[in-house]
C-alpha cells in the first residue's frame, strides 16, 4: 500500500521541498533530462564527426577503386559541412561547441584501421573499406535520426531542419556505399580471394 501511495505522489506532479514550496513538475523535470540528453548526444556525433574528417583520408589512401575513392573524398567533404552544421546547432541551443569522445565512433574507427591492416590490398580491401564505412554510417544514421526526434519534441524546429540536412547526406552515402559495392567490388573481390 506505501509502495502504491509513494507512486502516485510521485507522478501527481509538484514534489514538495522541506520548505513547502513546490518544486518543477515531473514534466518539467523529464523536457530538462531529454535537453540534457541532446546536448550530450550533440557533442558526442559532434566528435564522432570530427574523428571522421581525419579517418577517411586514411580510408581514401588505401582504397584501389577510383571510384570508391571518388565516393569517399565526395563523403570527407559532406563530414566537413556536418561538423560546420552540428556547431551552427551548438550556437543555436546557446551552447559551447564541444567535443566528447563517442567511444562507438571510437570502436568503428579502430576496427576500420584493423579491417585495413588485415586485408589483401585491392578490390578485398575495397571490399572491407566498404563494410567499415557502412558501419559508420549506419551509427550516424541511428544517432541523427534520434537527435532529430529530440529536436521536434523539444521545439528546435530550425535546429531539425540542420539535422534533417545531414541525416540525408548520411542516408545516401550509405545508399551510394551499397551501390558500389553491388556494382562491382564485391564480384571483384571473391575472384581476387
Amino acid at each position: 500500500m506505501e509502495n502504491r501511495d509513494f507512486m502516485q505522489n510521485t507522478l501527481s506532479g509538484a514534489h514538495k521541498q522541506g520548505n513547502g514550496h513546490s518544486t518543477k513538475t515531473k514534466s518539467e523535470d523529464v523536457a530538462k533530462g531529454l535537453r540534457e540528453l541532446f546536448v550530450d548526444e550533440l557533442k558526442d556525433i559532434y566528435w564522432a564527426e570530427k574523428a571522421l574528417t581525419k579517418a577517411i583520408p586514411l580510408m581514401v589512401k588505401n582504397a584501389s577503386s577510383e571510384v570508391l575513392v571518388a565516393a569517399l573524398t565526395g563523403h570527407l567533404q559532406e563530414t566537413k559541412e556536418h561538423v560546420t552544421r552540428l556547431e551552427q546547432v551548438f550556437s543555436m541551443i546557446k551552447e559551447i561547441a564541444e567535443a566528447e569522445k563517442c567511444e562507438a565512433m571510437a570502436g568503428l574507427l579502430k576496427e576500420a584501421e584493423e579491417i585495413m591492416e588485415s586485408t589483401q590490398e585491392g578490390m578485398v580491401r575495397d571490399a572491407g573499406i566498404i563494410l567499415a564505412a557502412q558501419k559508420v554510417e549506419h551509427y550516424e544514421i541511428a544517432t541523427y535520426g534520434t537527435l532529430l526526434s529530440f529536436a521536434k519534441t523539444l521545439g528546435e524546429h530550425k535546429v531539425a531542419e540542420l539535422l534533417q540536412k545531414t541525416l540525408s547526406d548520411e542516408r545516401g552515402a550509405d545508399v551510394k556505399l551499397t551501390e558500389i559495392a553491388e556494382s562491382f567490388v564485391n564480384e571483384e573481390a571473391m575472384e581476387a580471394a
